[in-house]
């Protein structure tokens, strides 16, 4: 069984993640990926993610865990932001003798350390750890060369919609899928970008993020 736990927002996180762990063999037999419903969470999002948190750190206080970690967005503001979520992360964390601020590595991602000794909480705030933004800026930011010009050409046509239903929170997820709708089997999540090498795994928040994966999951 899986002592090592990434809580994710989502199904489409989970699966993505996954892949992204296996590849980049981040003891991906050891780690257990999973949304907030896959451990009995009332729903998956963000705040779903955080309303597990003082449970999961009880299991790493209580031995049942040795890692944790969580992958959440920053969103939009005013309803989010990087300062509104890593406020909403110390909020629950501080209770639990996790001392703020988190502190960042050179590489991206962020560690809460613990007052007494437990495990480091490890974070991520999609995309950077600074910005506004979801996975799918991420991506953006990953995309390989090879496929650079296709993924403009989507953006392209995402930008040139006349009345599109999204509004501009949801813009760089209407770009990640139209360029997914484009490839060779359309239909597929974001782990496809992992599953078909999509992206450039030189990138500096690719590698930042593969990073602080091993950092948190030694």
């Amino acid at each position: 069984m899986a002592d090592r736990l990434l809580l994710v927002e989502g199904e489409a996180d989970r699966a993505f993640f996954e892949l992204l762990c296996r590849k980049h063999t981040v003891d991906a037999e050891a780690i257990k990926v999973s949304s907030p419903k896959g451990l009995g969470g009332d729903w998956d999002s963000k705040q779903g993610v955080l309303n597990l948190l003082e449970a999961q750190i009880s299991d790493l206080n209580d031995g049942r865990l040795q890692a944790l970690a969580i992958v959440v967005d920053a969103d939009r503001a005013p309803d989010g932001g990087f300062a509104k979520t890593i406020q909403q992360i110390t909020v629950k964390v501080t209770p639990q003798g996790y001392g703020t601020p988190p502190v960042s590595l050179v590489t991206g991602g962020l560690l809460y350390k613990h007052n007494d000794g437990l495990p480091d909480l490890g974070v991520w705030v999609m995309p950077d750890n600074k910005n506004e933004g979801m996975l799918e800026d991420w991506i953006k930011q990953s995309v390989s060369t090879a496929e650079q010009g296709f993924f403009t050409q989507a953006q392209s046509t995402v930008a040139n919609l006349v009345n599109p239903k999204f509004g501009a929170p949801r813009v760089s997820k209407a770009e990640v899928a139209t360029w997914l709708a484009w490839q060779k089997q359309p239909g597929e999540g974001l782990y496809c970008t992992v599953k078909h090498n999509l992206l450039d795994s030189d990138a500096p928040l690719h590698t930042g993020l593969v990073q602080w994966l091993k950092t948190v999951f030694p």
